[in-house]
């Protein structure tokens, strides 16, 4: 949260803006001078396409509450934005929450269209114009199957349904480092320098999901309790001491007796070690006898 201001709250969403943004947006509405006869239309169309940003992370953050996921906050920062959601650890819940934000910019496709139908001249066709193929531009970058865009997390959520969580990220993370090579060669080639930081930092990102991709695959090779399932995500919990008791310092495994053998403090909660929600330890028990989970 360094570096970041909250600039107003709607649906009991925040949204915050990098102070970074201001630096980028003297440079961008510079480099459109010219393109009206008054300046004040270029701050409106660098407006809009933060307006145009800030509708496509709502669009994440309401989905993934539609699905019973906590939508956190949305930052605003030269790249784009970010919504920090936290969607059930299901392909299913994962999907709808990543497609939502695009499906606002499609939404806004007919409406450009149906505007620039009148035919508006000046400074207002311009600018409409502009708006239009910003849009347009968001959308199709976005849908770019390069993880973390839009386009590669939905990949990802498709290959869960098959591959498994872990799996997925790491054909997803693969198929982003090769699309990331490409739009590099892209960039240098164009001698973009805007393009290659964006690029850059996609390819960091991409990188760190490759590495997280590593861990869940290790993880998943843990022994499991049979029996037993997360109500959430409905991974069944690790057959090991890897909970960790904040009284004592003592790792034990809640689900033998609910109780940290080294001070005896009560947890009545399990929280799951994959999505990190926790539940009662019946609710576990019960999911699994109806769902007939296993390890």
């Amino acid at each position: 949260m360094r570096g970041q201001f909250k600039i107003f709250r709607f649906a009991g969403i925040s949204v915050y803006l990098h102070w970074s943004w201001f630096l980028v947006a003297v440079f961008e509405i510079q480099a459109r001078v010219g393109a009206y006869t008054a300046p004040g239309w270029n701050i409106l169309e660098y407006l809009s396409l933060f307006a145009i940003v800030t509708m496509h992370e709502f669009g994440h953050a309401l989905a993934c509450r539609s699905v019973g996921g906590t939508p956190d906050r949305i930052m605003l920062w030269p790249f784009g934005g970010v919504a920090y959601v936290d969607p059930p650890q299901r392909p299913g819940a994962t999907l709808w929450s990543l497609a939502a934000g695009p499906l606002v910019n499609v939404a806004l496709v007919p409406v450009f269209a149906v505007v620039m139908m009148l035919r508006p001249g000046g400074n207002l066709g311009e600018y409409l114009y502009s708006v239009e193929l910003i849009n347009l531009g968001l959308l199709i970058f976005n849908l770019l199957p390069i993880y973390p865009l839009d386009g590669g997390q939905i990949l990802r959520s498709l290959l869960w349904y098959k591959m498994g969580r872990a799996r997925s990220l790491m054909a997803a993370t693969i198929v982003g480092l090769v699309g990331v090579a490409a739009v590099i060669v892209l960039a240098l080639r164009s001698l973009d320098v805007w393009l290659l930081a964006i690029t850059a930092y996609i390819a960091m990102t991409c990188w760190s999901g490759f590495q997280q991709a590593r861990t869940l695959l290790r993880i998943s090779r843990l022994p499991r309790l049979a029996g037993l399932s997360c109500p959430s995500c409905h991974a069944a919990p690790f057959a090991g001491n890897y909970w960790h008791c904040p009284q004592c310092a003592t790792n034990f495994n809640i689900f033998q007796g609910g109780a940290c053998p080294g001070c005896g403090h009560a947890f009545p909660l399990a929280a799951c070690l994959e999505c990190g929600r926790a539940a009662p330890h019946s609710a576990w028990a019960q999911l699994a006898q109806y769902t007939g989970a296993r390890a």
